[in-house]
């Protein structure tokens, strides 16, 4: 017996007129009269390519559709739940923390027996109090990561009879005075830049001679220790000692407890002296050249402001902030310096001949009595 369901017998009636359907019972199929006199069987044993057939096939599409719309609506509500969850889970977590920072940072502090101490919050409410302390404690914290980690960065000067330099050096370590190198097989490694000893020793006792880096001190201290053997070095200060600011490591050179007329500061980085760049000798940066010999002319330099006995290094920098390499700059005005002493006492000498031998008696020149 043939069967179709009634939603497809309601699609055809609505498409054909109702007079060119019937039913044939006894063959078991349902007969469509098309106008151009031309039946088409719909049965359960005789595949139909028809206008019938594809209004079934269209209906089962419907089906497929709404089938796939209602899986991609409750994959949605699905993400949409375990967000929430998320969202609730992290939110629990913060509350729990925050609420445990208060209690810990919060809580008075106490004396060897136990008893609170009081302090400037004793006295306002106790939820107050708590809040007070723990906002207290995390500006406290803020500033110890963004502030240098003491007022003083270095120690009073040196009174008499104990020498003092007059002026004080402050030497960046990274791409000055030793290159970074990395490899597969070593890691990282460090290079001695060449004539350091000799830049190190010429300046010794003229300069105080400081190191002030944004590396860390588990770097820095054995690295200080292989370059300089001889302890001419005076002070060693790394990234406690610098000043956060706009994700950048400053140098702070207001606390290094000097004379600030005297200071000058060796970096190939204008940022970090930002606070300070009329105390900057913005030198190049070096990149591991065995054939360099900058701190030849750099030790130069600053013996010939030191020898000068310049009273405000500030305005020697200043001239030399106007070239890109002030350290070229120098080598070149050094040997203009030098043509011209050339010249000077070549002329002198030439003076001196002259009245050597205007002045020297000749026998044949002398008139006869």
């Amino acid at each position: 017996m043939m069967r179709m369901s009634y939603r497809t017998f309601s699609i055809i009636k609505k498409v054909f007129k109702p007079n060119s359907i019937f039913i044939d019972r006894k063959n078991c199929r349902a007969v469509i009269k098309l106008p151009y006199a031309q039946s088409v069987f719909y049965s359960n044993d005789v595949k139909t390519k028809s206008l019938l057939g594809n209004i079934i096939s269209k209906d089962g599409g419907e089906n497929k559709e709404q089938e796939k719309t209602n899986e991609e609506k409750s994959q949605r509500e699905q993400s949409w739940r375990a967000m929430k969850l998320t969202l609730a889970f992290f939110g629990v977590s913060f509350t729990c923390m925050g609420v445990y920072l208060v209690f810990t940072l919060g809580a008075p502090e106490k004396d060897m027996d136990g008893v609170p101490i009081r302090d400037e919050f004793s006295d306002q409410n106790i939820i107050k109090q708590y809040i007070m302390r723990t906002y207290r404690e995390l500006d406290y914290y803020r500033r110890l990561i963004k502030e240098p980690s003491r007022e003083k960065l270095l120690p009073d000067p040196l009174e008499y009879p104990y020498l003092q330099p007059k002026y004080t050096l402050v030497l960046e370590l990274t791409d000055v005075l030793v290159h970074p190198d990395w490899t597969y097989n070593t890691g990282w490694r460090f290079k001695k830049r060449p004539l350091l000893d000799y830049f190190l020793e010429s300046l010794h006792g003229s300069y105080e001679i400081v190191i002030y880096t944004a590396e860390q001190g588990m770097t820095v201290f054995p690295l200080i220790e292989a370059i300089d053997p001889k302890n001419i070095i005076a002070y060693k200060l790394v990234r406690d000692a610098t000043h956060f600011s706009g994700g950048h490591h400053v140098k702070s050179l207001n606390n290094l407890n000097r004379d600030l007329s005297k200071v000058i500061c060796i970096d190939w980085n204008p940022k970090n002296v930002k606070f300070n760049p009329e105390n900057l000798l913005n030198v190049k940066r070096w990149t591991g050249n065995d054939d360099d010999t900058s701190l030849l002319d750099l030790a130069a330099l600053l013996k010939t402001i030191a020898d000068n006995d310049i009273e405000d290094v500030r305005e020697v920098l200043k001239y030399y902030s106007n070239y890109d390499d002030p350290i070229n700059a120098f080598r070149e005005k050094q040997k203009k310096l030098i043509e011209e002493l050339e010249a000077q006492a070549a002329a002198k000498r030439e003076q001196e001949t002259s009245k050597v031998s205007r002045w020297t008696p000749n026998i044949f020149s002398r008139r006869p009595f």
